[in-house]
């Protein structure tokens, strides 16, 4: 038996939550099926063999309702990881918990994504589980400071540990090589260090020096085997594998020499201990260096200030951020920074929002105009009432939407994550493998151990699972800066293959500010009555257009008229009854549709569309009164991003409601290839689909609520900022700004990223692929030297760090200009 929550949509009444009852119950095989109209749930039990999930939300669907799993999305911080190989083992523990839907862990920002269905699987059932792992799963409470605290802790704590495993490691490196050094010198060594004359006392001396190094390098041990045990090994396998065989064989032949009196007995004490010590200073290095590639993100953390001045009975009282509650009133000196968001009701100044818009110059604020949170005032002393608070803020919107795009993986990822999840396994196969071998041909046992040893030092899952999650970190994070946010690693990554950019016209290569500019009228027809006419009529309108007109009749000062049975016809205009006239006013089309003849305006209608102006008709009574002519000016950088694009090899189109003749005029100002005119808004996304049928990737750049469906559609849906919240939702990309060249910028962004993405993984892959058989002794085999295992872990250690510095070169992105 099986039971779910699913959510149902649709139900209006308890009549439509029985009538869903009814529904399930009809269906063979399910057993119990319960609605609660208040929660909108219906709890089903039902039998897997006789009916599956999809016929039961299809049947509820057939009745006119939708019915969704119930699944809740979490974020975990995840203690313990080592490698990438850890990473893959979390996610194969949580995938097998009954009711988890997905799972994702990044190993560079140390976090699980995870999908579950709360009526299945708890929160601490999936941290259990995760524990049970040898793994530790804390709740994610991002706090900028407590993150920095515990980072630099972590840094101090790799630091002491290569500190003292370097005060030991060394001596016993200068101990062990010495005396081969002074033997082809022809150089006399004193007494006491001399293999030749104090066997027992130079193989106690190295023993007792190697011993502070394994205890100071431990945890490698505990997680190693632990891991082992679990039979998901990682990259602590490999090292404490190859460390305990030559720390082990060591002690055997310290016996020897001090029991058995053989001397001949090779010790490798200074490998055991000179690999534990790079290995923690590639892991301080590499500790110190992913850090830098979450700057971005820090940054945006500490923009916000710990304290709000707030007006409460008539006094300034300075509380927590934490405590300013909606409604409240928030009063900013000059130089000061804004707490939260918030909408002007005293005074005037002029606030610097570059932080987080990228806009580098201040913008003028009066009563009635929007505040951001964490932006600086400038000049004026204002006040200002609270309209967000915590994680509703613009910069708590911000800091979430950078951290999903930095825990999100890119599709260009899998590989690496696969041969991650299989890399451990087959390296200690193949360290056995050539050890075996060599020995089986004729080498000696510490011939074999060697080539043992430095295959499971050498071999890096680390680089592997680096290679995309840091570049797509410092990539997300640099566009963060630039007031470009991409909301997912897929977009980042999807964004450079785009061939064709679709702009809607309106406020996205125009101003989106139209203003009326002629009126032209039949015989009979006064200009201001008509425009009084077409104002009334428009009031209501959130049409840039129809507000253009609304201001031109205020500019004016006309008295506008009551208006009764309004109706929108969208793409066509509006129909509306004023003093028991019907009034059209809209497109050539709505004239047309409604029979009505244009006489000799049509003429003068397409000369006003020849100058890039939008032609409106007006007609009483079913017969044309006049045209109302209204013109947007086209944003200052569209011309010059567009031409960015051409440079990038980008096709540019755009997408218009108006007639063929304004958007041609408008394409010619900006240098546009390609025109979709007269499109109406539910139209949009199917000729972006029809673009993609020509087989091309397709962004779609918009900034309003009929732009959702296309962007959406899109391959890459690009909202610019100052658009709607409904255009933002449905976005890949969101520009924090109206300035286009941003469009140019976040594509020469994900370009870039790719590039050093592709670099990370060459080089990930190349040093495991070439470093692996020469530890194996290839080159040896030819006559070449033997890889030394200290050697090996050198390589290691800086695999990763190669990887990180690589992804951290992203940071030195600059803009197009």
């Amino acid at each position: 038996m099986e039971t779910k929550l699913l959510k149902i949509e649709g139900m209006t009444c308890a009549a439509c939550a029985k009538a869903v009852e009814r529904i399930s119950k009809k269906l063979p095989g399910v057993v119990e099926a319960n609605v609660n109209f208040a929660t909108e749930k219906l709890n089903i039990t039902f039998d897997e063999t006789k009916v599956k999930l999809l016929d039961i939300q299809n049947a509820v669907e057939k009745g006119g309702y939708k019915a969704l799993v119930e699944t809740s999305n979490k974020t975990l911080k995840i203690e313990g990881m080592t490698c990438a190989a850890c990473a893959k083992n979390i996610e194969r523990v949580t995938k097998k918990i009954p009711g988890v839907v997905e799972t994702s862990v990044n190993f560079a920002t140390e976090k699980l994504n995870i999908s579950f269905e709360p009526a299945k699987v708890r929160t601490s059932d999936i941290k259990k589980a995760i524990e049970k792992a040898g793994y530790k799963a804390l709740e994610d409470e991002s706090n900028v400071d407590i993150d920095r605290e515990t980072k630099e802790k972590e840094i101090k704590a790799l630091w002491n540990r290569f500190v003292i495993s370097t005060i030991f490691a060394l001596p016993l490196l200068l101990i062990a090589m010495v005396p081969m050094i002074a033997e082809k010198l022809k150089y006399e060594l004193p007494a006491f260090i001399n293999p030749m004359v104090h066997p027992k006392i130079y193989a106690i001396l190295q023993l007792i020096l190697v011993i502070p190094v394994m205890i100071t390098g431990k945890k490698y041990f505990i997680v190693g085997f632990k891991s082992l045990v679990r039979l998901s090994p990682n990259m602590d396998s490999l090292i404490s594998i190859g460390t305990s065989a030559a720390f082990l064989y060591s002690v055997f032949a310290v016996f020897q020499i001090m029991f058995m009196g053989n001397v001949d007995y090779v010790m490798y004490f200074e490998s055991a201990g000179v690999i534990l010590t790079l290995i923690t200073l590639g892991k301080y290095l590499e500790s110190v260096t992913k850090g830098k590639t979450s700057e971005a993100i820090k940054k945006l953390m500490g923009l916000a200030p710990k304290t709000a001045i707030i007006i409460r009975d008539n006094i300034e009282t300075e509380i927590p951020i934490d405590e300013v509650e909606v409604g409240d009133i928030v009063v900013v000196k000059p130089g000061e920074k804004m707490p939260v968001d918030g909408e002007v009701v005293e005074g005037n100044t002029a606030v610097d929002e570059s932080m987080l818009t990228g806009e580098s110059m201040p913008v003028e604020k009066k009563v009635g105009d929007r505040i951001i949170g964490a932006s600086i005032n400038k000049n004026g002393s204002i006040k200002y009432k609270t309209t967000k608070v915590g994680k509703d803020t613009a910069l708590a919107q911000i800091i979430t939407l950078v951290e999903n795009a930095q825990g999100s993986k890119a599709p260009i990822a899998k590989m690496a994550d696969i041969i991650s999840s299989y890399f451990v396994p087959v390296v200690i196969g193949l360290a056995l493998i050539g050890a075996l071998a060599w020995y089986f041909s004729g080498e000696t046992g510490v011939f074999s151990l060697t080539i043992f040893i430095s295959v499971l030092v050498i071999a890096c899952p680390c680089a592997l699972g680096l290679a995309t999650p840091t570049a797509i970190m410092v990539g997300t994070g640099k566009g963060a800066e630039y007031g470009v946010l991409i909301k997912s690693g897929t977009a980042l990554e999807t964004a450079h293959k785009i061939k064709t950019i679709v702009f809607d016209k309106t406020g996205t290569l125009t101003e989106g500010k139209p203003k009326v500019t002629d009126i032209v009228t039949v015989e009979g027809v006064n200009e201001e009555f008509l425009l009084q006419l077409a104002a009334s009529a428009e009031k209501g309108s959130e049409h840039p257009l129809g507000e253009a007109i609304v201001k031109g009749a205020e500019e004016r000062n006309l008295e506008l008229k009551k208006v009764d049975n309004f109706k929108a016809i969208p793409g066509f205009g509006i129909e509306v009854t004023i003093d028991g006239n019907k009034i059209l006013l809209g497109n050539r089309k709505l004239m047309i549709d409604s029979e009505i003849s244009l006489e000799k305006l049509e003429d003068i209608s397409n000369k006003l569309a020849e100058e890039g102006k939008t032609p409106m008709y007006i007609a009483i009574e079913n017969k044309i009164s006049g045209i109302i002519a209204v013109a947007d000016t086209v944003k200052e950088n569209s011309k010059r991003a567009i031409e960015k694009l051409h440079a990038m090899g980008i096709e540019v189109a755009m997408i218009t409601g108006d007639n063929k003749r304004t958007a041609q005029a408008i394409a010619k100002q900006v240098g546009i290839d390609r025109i979709l005119a007269e499109v109406l808004p539910q139209d949009k996304a199917n000729e972006v689909k029809k673009l993609q049928a020509e087989g091309k990737k397709v962004a779609m750049v918009g900034d309003g609520i009929n732009d959702a469906p296309a962007l959406a559609q899109a391959d890459i849906g690009i909202a610019i900022g100052s658009g709607t919240d409904v255009a933002m939702e449905s976005a890949d990309i969101v520009l924090m700004r109206s300035d286009l060249m941003d469009v140019p910028t976040a594509i020469q962004l994900s370009k870039k990223t790719i590039t050093n993405i592709k670099q990370n993984l060459f080089w990930a892959f190349g040093y495991n692929v070439l470093g692996i058989p020469v530890a194996m002794g290839v080159l040896y085999l030819f006559g070449g030297p033997l890889l030394n295992p200290i050697i090996a872990a050198l390589a290691m250690s800086f695999s990763s760090v190669s990887v990180l510095t690589n992804a951290l070169r992203l940071k030195g992105f600059k803009p197009l200009t």
